[in-house]
């Protein structure tokens, strides 16, 4: 394609990302699955595949449900009078679970839009043999 597209700010890029959408375009899809992400743009044609998520969806996604559940379980245990283990994991693991669900595509876009944001694409990987023999 040959159209030209507006620049796009980070906070822009990163809210198109966290919702799962094309950072450039904003029409096409990240994802052509729960978290398998595409190789390019369906409505710009941009390549996506040289930004590699890799880890860092998950880092931040269990940081944050860490933040979200860890709090609130050292409200209960304080002020519900010290509840037995199976309140909590009949509340915890529930709620750890979909959170975990929930927002690790979510980051996993943005990340993705962070990377394309700051042009921090993957290595080109090497072609060729590296055996000098072959």
């Amino acid at each position: 394609m040959d159209e030209e597209y507006a620049p796009v700010d980070f906070w822009t890029a990163l809210l198109r990302g966290w919702r799962g959408r094309c950072p450039r375009c904003n029409k096409g899809h990240l994802f052509s699955s729960y978290l398998k992400m595409k190789g390019h743009c369906e409505a710009c044609e941009l390549a996506l595949e040289p930004y590699r998520a890799d880890d860092a969806p998950a880092y931040f996604t269990i940081f944050t449900v860490g933040h979200i559940v860890v709090p609130l379980v050292l409200l209960v245990e304080r002020w519900g009078a010290e509840p037995p283990l199976w309140v909590h994991a009949l509340l915890w693991l529930p709620l750890s679970l979909a959170l975990a669900l929930i927002l690790l595509p979510r980051i996993k876009g943005a990340v993705i839009a962070l990377l394309w944001a700051q042009k921090v694409a993957a290595p080109k990987p090497v072609t060729g043999s590296l055996d000098p023999s072959g």
